[in-house]
């Protein structure tokens, strides 16, 4: 009787959609404004070359600095493979798999479900309002039996920040039973609007960061989560034993060096710069029927025909995201904040695409 893999595996994992990152979608171009990336690569050296030994599980000059640079103290922090980790680890701490559940509302960041499908752990959808701010009584209806609350503000792909009032409520309504995750990927581009200062008052908030956006760091793979100690405690028992590479907690603590800090601060500049400038251009553009405001490196529009514009872009090695699967974004494309060149390129194919249309 011969083996069939397949059947070997879990059945969750059988029929899994895996998360479909930006580089699984592929594409062949040379303007990538489909990750949320930072456009240039950022200068670095790598000083430690004691490869031969095991790094430190949470490497001590990575963690100071990054609660200095968060205004917390060392044992608010834990470092992990990007944010995309832990939210996972949150999961695999605080969820039983059969039993308990996770609650986000879409549309929002992809992996909260894809991970709760790989471990095992129900997820429930509350859909935002048509303003993408929180539905609070139908989350409020939902909340039995749910472990976590997923929260990204800035919410990728909407670029819009959670009303401050409306997550308290829900801190409010969750106190006692579940962890309020605030997803801040995005932060540095509205630093005023971190939740960090709230953890103090709230012992179940907990704060997901990374430096992939506004620090340049896609390729580094380097997160982190805040929280207070019980929580942090309970992390480090599941996560693995060496989640960075020497490299990688190298080439992060010079990044939160305060050079480093000062060099991501005058990038955030030119990229909030350079949105204003697409955003003001895209409303000028006849295919384009609706932009939305944005407080990220990106920014999402609606079009007349966002199939074409997509595929015409695409053919012209301009990668856009397609968010047209996503709830409430039918005729969506999110575009990420790249040079001011490469704007000006998005703008010069929509420009002559509506010329065509016209």
């Amino acid at each position: 009787m011969s083996l069939n893999i397949e059947d070997l595996a879990r059945e969750n994992v059988r029929t899994l959609t895996p998360y479909q990152s930006a580089r699984r979608l592929g594409g062949q171009g040379d303007v990538w404004l489909n990750a949320n990336e930072f456009p240039l690569p950022v200068p670095f050296e790598l000083s430690q070359q004691t490869l031969n030994r095991y790094p430190e599980c949470q490497p001590k000059l990575v963690i100071e600095r990054y609660a200095a640079y968060a205004g917390l103290q060392p044992e608010n922090v834990l470092a992990s493979r990007g944010a995309d980790e832990g939210i996972e680890l949150l999961m695999r701490a605080f969820c039983e798999p059969g039993k308990d559940a996770i609650l986000f509302c879409p549309p929002t960041y992809g992996m909260y479900s894809v991970s709760a499908e790989t471990i095992g752990i129900e997820y429930r959808t509350v859909p935002a309002l048509d303003n993408w701010q929180l539905n609070l009584p139908a989350i409020a209806d939902k909340l039995e039996g749910v472990k976590i609350v997923y929260l990204c503000s800035p919410n990728n792909p909407t670029g819009n920040l959670i009303n401050p009032d409306d997550i308290r409520q829900l801190l409010d309504m969750t106190a006692g039973k579940a962890l309020l995750v605030a997803d801040e990927a995005y932060i540095e581009f509205c630093p005023e609007a971190t939740l960090t200062s709230w953890l103090k008052d709230y012992p179940h908030l907990v704060v997901l960061r990374t430096l992939s956006k506004a620090f340049a760091l896609a390729g580094l793979r380097c997160g982190f989560t805040l929280a207070n100690k019980p929580v942090i405690d309970l992390l480090l028992k599941v996560i693995a034993p060496y989640p960075l590479a020497t490299p990688v907690a190298d080439v992060a603590a010079q990044a939160l060096s305060e050079q480093g800090i000062t060099l991501m601060r005058e990038h955030v500049a030119q990229l909030n710069d350079n949105r204003s400038w697409l955003l003001t251009q895209l409303a000028q553009c006849a295919c384009v029927e609706q932009t939305f405001a944005s407080d990220t490196n990106y920014v999402l529009a609606r079009f007349t025909d966002s199939p074409t514009v997509f595929k015409t872009l695409w053919d012209q090695g301009i990668i856009l995201r397609d968010q047209n699967k996503n709830p409430g974004l039918s005729g969506c494309l999110r575009i990420s904040i790249g040079t001011r060149e490469e704007c000006e390129r998005v703008i010069a194919a929509l420009q002559a695409l509506s010329v065509e249309q016209a």
